[in-house]
């Protein structure tokens, strides 16, 4: 197994890519602490899980992640894995995005990464060992129509990742960061018909990825397998941008 004993914190966990991440862990021996906003959705998604414990956890809210971190802390004393996944979406070209729509993305999907990382790491420097996977998007690296705030949020997560490479890699963190594409998660799913058709027509594979097939990359950034990786951004979009 290739998590064994490993303590991983998985944000936005309890659906979608964050939950498929969570099973995918503990399929490898990890112990999955599920990390939500919603509390009755993360108590659900540990419930089908047999090593994992839900925490209600907002990344936006400091407060919330120190008290969760505190008690991971207390009860396994280690946090090995940080999987950034939380993320939220509040599409409007720039003419009609409005200030708060604007603000709401960059607090969840930007600030929120540092929040966690910041609160996370000094335990890991105190270990002198950890990994973090920070979810960005292809969005990230080349931009969207009528996603400003998603696209500048998903840009920044990349810095981020590169910036804590260099950071931390001489004492024993990896950082680094996934991209993926259009994932067939209930978020996009509920596009309409005709945009899924479109975006499926873009990609080289000819359909949508699966939140498994994420999680399989995240897995592999998570475990020593990629011990010699760091920094690097990692396309996982079907081709998408060929």
């Amino acid at each position: 197994m290739r998590l064994r004993n490993k303590v991983a914190l998985i944000t936005g966990s309890a659906n979608g890519i964050g939950f498929a991440t969570a099973k995918r862990f503990e399929e490898e021996g990890a112990r999955v602490m599920l990390a939500d906003l919603n509390p009755n959705a993360v108590k659900e998604a540990a419930s089908q899980l047999k090593h994992a414990e839900p925490y209600v956890l907002n990344v936006t809210d400091r407060a919330s992640i120190q008290t969760a971190v505190d008690a991971i802390i207390a009860k396994h004393h280690h946090i090995d894995i940080l999987i950034n996944n939380a993320g939220i979406t509040l599409d409007a070209r720039l003419v009609k995005m409005t200030e708060q729509q604007f603000d709401a993305v960059i607090d969840v999907n930007l600030k929120g990464v540092f929040n966690c990382a910041q609160i996370v790491i000094p335990h890991m420097l105190e270990a002198q060992r950890g990994s973090i996977v920070n979810a960005s998007s292809v969005v990230g690296l080349y931009g969207n129509f009528g996603q400003t705030n998603y696209s500048a949020s998903k840009f920044g997560v990349i810095g981020f990742t590169k910036t804590w490479a260099r950071e931390f890699g001489q004492k024993g963190i990896r950082v680094n960061a996934v991209c993926p594409g259009f994932i067939a998660t209930e978020m996009v799913k509920a596009m309409p018909e005709n945009i899924l058709q479109g975006i499926e027509q873009r990609s080289w594979m000819a359909r949508l990825g699966t939140p498994e097939e994420i999680a399989n990359v995240y897995l592999f950034l998570a475990s020593d397998e990629s011990s010699y990786i760091n920094g690097v951004t990692i396309e996982a979009s079907g081709g998408i941008s060929l």
